[in-house]
């Protein structure tokens, strides 16, 4: 028959081997957290990328605004060059010379924002992400020294 002592050793021994395995199930978790933690945060970039692909490019409305965007960014252009054919024309009529002055002054105002329409065109069409949408029948880019731009082949 077993001895007291013989019994508290053996109790001992299972306590001290459960305590053991309770840290070290702590420890394996706390690591496979700093683990998981780091792999995270190291791929966060990566993944933060492809979430914002995802509701850009991957979107339908994405896709369907940006092809409308290129038509009325063009449109825009040729709604300009048809302001400005209709002061030309105003111009060749001798108007007065206040008139006149007038005419010159929303000339240069319609030239600028046609520039600016063709070079926000222009800058939205280099786009990786955009330049998939553009309709082919649109062109690559516009020019400042087209007098008439063509949206449509």
């Amino acid at each position: 028959m077993p001895t007291d002592s013989r019994v508290f050793a053996e109790a001992g021994r299972a306590v001290r081997y459960t305590i053991a395995g309770i840290v070290l199930l702590a420890l394996v978790y706390v690591a496979g957290v700093f683990v998981w933690g780091g792999a995270s945060w190291s791929t966060a970039p990566f993944r933060g990328e492809a979430e914002a692909r995802d509701r850009t490019v991957g979107s339908g409305e994405f896709r369907i605004s940006t092809y409308e965007e290129f038509f009325e960014l063009c449109a825009a252009v040729q709604t300009k060059e048809g302001e400005i054919d209709a002061l030309r024309d105003e111009l060749d009529t001798d108007p007065s010379a206040y008139r006149t002055e007038q005419i010159n002054t929303s000339l240069g105002a319609l030239r600028a924002t046609r520039s600016e329409l063709v070079h926000d065109y222009n800058a939205k069409s280099r786009q990786e992400h955009r330049k998939a949408f553009k309709d082919a029948g649109l062109p690559a880019e516009l020019s400042t020294d087209v007098k008439e731009t063509t949206c449509a082949a």
